[in-house]
C-alpha cells in the first residue's frame, strides 16, 4: 500500500489553443502560460526552435520526424516543470540525462535566478547544449559530460525526462538532496514521464504526487504525459 498519492484532476488549464501547426502563436501561447517573463527571455525562447533545427542537422540530438514539433513535444513538454513547480531564486537544479538540454535549458530561461546544471554521459549531446547555451548567453546553466552516479553535489531538486525507469532514476539520485528545503514543498524529483508512471509509483512507499499534463496544455501530445513528484528530504 501506498503511504501518500495525490491525482490532480483539475489542475489549471492553459488557454485554449492549438499549439502545432500554428507556430505563429507559439510565443503568446507561451506569454499566457507565464505571463512574468520579460523581453529577453521572450527573445531566447523565439530562437529555440530554430537553434535545434541548426544543430540537429549536424548531431542528432531529437528525432528528425519530431524536428517540426520541437516547441509542444519539447519546449513546452520541458516547461510543464515550471508550470507546475514554479523555482524560487538562487535555487539549485540538477538535470539528469539532460540530451539535447530538455528539460534543463527551457526552465534556465524561465528562471534565470536559479542555477541549473546539465549532465549526460554522451559528449555529443552536451556539445549541443553548450552551444546553446553560449548561443543564448545564459550564464545560469552549467552543462558536462558526466554520469549521474559520479555527481557528489547536493540540489534543491532534480529534474529529468523519463531517461529510465523509476526505480532506476531514484537509485541514481540517491544522496544529491540539499538538507534545507526553501519551498514550501520538499525537496527531491520532478520528473517528466508517460503514464506509465502510475504503475511504476505503485509500490513505492514514500510521498509523491502525480501531476496529469493533459489538465494543463491543450495539445494531443499531453494526454499520456504526466510530471512525477518524489519528496527526498523527511
Amino acid at each position: 500500500m501506498l503511504d501518500s498519492f495525490f491525482y490532480f484532476n483539475n489542475f489549471p488549464c492553459g488557454k485554449e489553443t492549438t499549439l502545432h501547426p500554428m507556430k505563429e502563436n507559439e510565443l503568446d501561447y507561451l506569454k499566457s502560460l507565464f505571463p512574468f517573463i520579460s523581453p529577453e527571455q521572450e527573445n531566447q525562447f523565439s530562437a529555440l526552435p530554430q537553434l535545434y533545427k541548426e544543430w540537429n542537422e549536424r548531431i542528432n540530438v531529437i528525432s528528425r520526424k519530431d524536428i517540426d514539433n520541437i516547441f509542444p513535444h519539447h519546449i513546452l513538454h520541458s516547461l510543464a516543470v515550471g508550470k507546475v513547480f514554479p523555482f524560487l531564486e538562487g535555487s539549485n537544479i540538477l538535470d539528469i540525462g539532460t540530451g539535447g538540454g530538455f528539460p534543463g535549458i527551457p526552465l534556465a530561461i524561465l528562471f534565470p535566478k536559479c542555477n541549473f546544471r546539465l549532465v549526460d554521459r554522451t559528449a555529443k549531446k552536451i556539445k549541443v547544449v553548450n552551444a546553446v547555451k553560449q548561443a543564448l548567453n545564459l550564464q545560469n546553466v552549467c552543462a558536462e559530460q558526466k554520469a549521474a552516479e559520479d555527481i557528489k553535489e547536493k540540489y534543491d531538486f532534480i529534474v529529468s525526462r523519463a531517461v529510465t525507469n523509476m526505480e532506476d532514476f531514484l537509485k541514481i539520485s540517491k544522496n544529491k538532496m540539499l538538507k534545507e528545503n526553501r519551498h514550501n514543498k520538499k525537496n527531491g524529483i520532478l520528473y517528466l514521464k508517460g503514464t506509465d508512471a502510475y504503475e511504476e509509483m505503485s509500490d513505492y512507499k514514500g510521498f509523491y504526487e502525480i501531476f496529469n499534463l493533459k489538465n494543463i496544455f491543450t495539445d494531443p501530445y499531453f494526454e499520456t504525459k504526466c510530471l512525477v513528484y518524489i519528496a527526498l528530504n523527511k
